[in-house]
């Protein structure tokens, strides 16, 4: 697989979370989201990826570009451990952590969006953080173990870390 994507991008950060997890080897390459202007804005990447942004991973013949969508592939067609439950209450609940940050949180802090806000961007990105936390936190209380559902990681636990990180660093 080839991996192409920002460092500090949350989405980018869920697909090296999850092929570290199932053990997979892949090639990186670096898509700027700053220099020149923004190397995922180019005509060769829009080929790639025609949204535009990180990450794009070129696997088993077909690009994906949908964090998410990458996550469930790789678990859906390689060993290691599952990054989704068997049971379809608990993977229903993962999908639904996972879709709560991945669309509810995170977007709202992609660097298009906070550059359209202008000044205010810090004060945005931390209302959207905070409510999107607010709404996580009670919902981690019924299906928390060890981890963001029951005792095994999942695509959940996959997606919390980066946006923790975001929080932090805003």
């Amino acid at each position: 697989p080839v991996l192409h994507g920002y460092f500090r991008s949350s989405c980018s950060w869920r697909v090296r979370i999850a092929f570290a997890l199932k053990g997979i080897e892949y090639d990186q390459v670096a898509v700027n989201l700053i220099k020149d202007g923004g190397q995922q804005l180019t005509e060769q990447y829009k080929t790639l990826n025609p949204m535009q942004q990180v990450p794009a991973v070129e696997i088993d013949g077909i690009t994906l570009s949908q964090s998410l969508a990458v996550i469930q592939y790789i678990d859906e067609t390689r060993p290691g451990p599952r990054l989704l439950p068997a049971d379809p209450k608990a993977r229903a609940q993962v999908r639904m952590i996972s879709d709560l940050i991945a669309s509810g949180i995170q977007p709202l802090q992609n660097l298009s969006v906070l550059q359209k806000i202008g000044a205010e961007k810090l004060l945005w990105a931390q209302h959207f953080i905070n409510r999107g936390f607010q709404a996580l936190e009670p919902i981690l209380k019924q299906t928390a173990g060890k981890y963001c559902v029951g005792d095994e990681i999942s695509m959940a636990d996959i997606c919390l870390t980066p946006q923790v990180y975001n929080a932090e660093r805003r």
